[in-house]
């Protein structure tokens, strides 16, 4: 191995640590408490180091999203591998996707509520974000229904998630009708 590929591989594993612990930190004490001078003691390297590597908190938030999207994707595409009808396929794409909004709250905000500086819907989107879009409109796209725009409609759905991942986070909606919401959103927007 030559000192260049060695100086590559420890700045890519210095990079995964700062994007790791920023995660930590924001999913245990919120993206308030995620700063450059906080990272910098946690991983023990200089700010300088840090700035080496990411402008900012701007670009880490990015690049949390970035490793969120692309888990995301892997869970919904796993989810609804398991399932044997279109039907409950959508079923399972909503619970994954649920979940995942849930047990990742600072993730999820980097992905969709926090400015990472990253492009949605856009030619030069990355590629995570569009892979994630891409699975959930893989299975949406099966029951669209006739005449129906794929990508549209994989868009009025995940609106409807997000904004039921969004209010039943902030203690809008009743915490015992997860279940029959998602039943709901599966029988009147899914047409099989």
């Amino acid at each position: 191995m030559s000192v260049q590929e060695r100086k590559e591989r420890e700045r890519a594993k210095r990079e995964q640590l700062i994007v790791a612990t920023a995660r930590k930190l924001a999913e245990q004490q919120g993206w308030d408490a995620v700063t450059t001078r906080r990272l910098a003691e946690r991983i023990e390297y200089s700010q300088p180091v840090l700035y080496s590597h990411f402008r900012g908190k701007r670009e880490i938030v990015g690049a949390v999203a970035l490793e969120g999207a692309a888990e995301m994707a892997a869970a919904v595409r796993t989810a609804t591998a398991a399932a044997h009808n279109p039907r409950a396929r959508v079923a399972a794409l909503a619970h994954a996707y649920l979940d995942f909004a849930a047990g990742n709250p600072a993730v999820y905000d980097a992905l969709f509520q926090l400015d990472g500086g990253l492009a949605y819907a856009q030619e030069e989107t990355p590629e995570p974000l569009k892979d994630a879009f891409a699975a959930l409109r893989d299975t949406l796209g099966e029951v669209a229904g006739d005449g129906v725009d794929p990508g549209q409609f994989t868009e009025v759905f995940w609106a409807s998630l997000h904004g039921l991942a969004t209010l039943t986070r902030a203690g809008r909606l009743l915490p015992g009708d997860a279940a029959q919401r998602v039943r709901l959103l599966v029988d009147r927007l899914a047409m099989v």
